[in-house]
């Protein structure tokens, strides 16, 4: 027994280590002075520094928070109206299939998804002349389709096993379906919309694959400079920009914490 429990310390730490090493040697050599990012020299925060004088990269943070934000707020929306038509109205005609169509993205690949929309916007823009050029919105929109899917699956899996007898009571008492909904229903699956909403943000702020098909001229998004800088090697300005990029995740994902252990102690 204890034998065992050294093996799953110990595969435990080599696995933990293998995910965040990495992750904790950007953050160190994001204050390193070397110009190389394998040769430590001294501690800086010149990086940081010329980070906000970087107006390039700075767009491409904009442009792909602005997109991730918009893309996440949406598959929220969009994902959790699937989710209970789905739990809720257990029998309809095109179940089947409308069950399918939101789980397609899930296994598709992000070439396949990324030609198809492309090949989809081309289409309207020959047809209803819309839309006009490839960017922000085109991006957005493919995000949404994607992110959805695995919003779909966060609020299903809450709402699958949720007390509908506290719905019930409260329409017993005469309150109307969509005050049931507001001030029972969503602040009690409000753990699965806001673990939904940063996964949908961390999947768009990641992709580079269908931002590449449906980028336009002045909507490069931060993947897509990353990618098209690192064949030159590694600039210690992305190492600060990642560090700044892991705090805020990091911060994210704290808040998420905190508020489903607070949901959890209430009920």
């Amino acid at each position: 027994m204890r034998s065992f429990s050294k093996t799953s310390v110990t595969t435990l730490i080599v696995g933990y280590g293998f995910l965040y090493l990495p992750i904790l040697m950007v953050v160190i050599f994001s204050f390193n002075e070397s110009r190389l990012v394998t040769v430590w020299s001294r501690f800086s925060t010149k990086w940081y520094k010329e980070l906000w004088t970087n107006e390039g990269l700075l767009d491409a943070v904009l442009a792909s928070f602005k997109i991730a934000s918009l893309a996440a707020t949406a598959s929220v929306v969009l994902g959790t109206l699937a989710a209970i038509t789905m739990v809720r109205f257990t029998q309809f005609r095109g179940r089947t299939l409308f069950s399918g169509l939101i789980s397609t993205p899930l296994v598709m690949p992000d070439v396949i998804t990324g030609l198809a929309a492309l090949m989809m916007f081309v289409t309207f823009e020959q047809l209803i002349g819309w839309p006009t050029q490839r960017g922000i919105l085109t991006i957005t929109i493919a995000h949404i389709t994607l992110a959805m899917a695995y919003v779909y699956l966060v609020v299903q899996a809450r709402l699958q096993d949720f007390d509908r007898s506290i719905e019930e009571a409260a329409l017993d008492l005469g309150a109307r379906p969509l005050k049931v909904f507001l001030v029972i229903v969503l602040p009690l699956i409000l753990p699965s919309l806001l673990a939904g909403w940063l996964l949908a943000f961390a999947l768009s702020l990641d992709d580079v694959v269908i931002a590449s098909f449906l980028s336009g001229p002045g909507a490069t998004t931060l993947p897509m400079l990353i990618f098209s800088q690192i064949r030159l090697g590694v600039s210690p300005v992305i190492n600060a920009l990642a560090t700044l990029i892991v705090g805020i995740v990091a911060m994210g994902v704290m808040i998420v914490g905190v508020i489903i252990h607070h949901q959890q102690k209430r009920g």
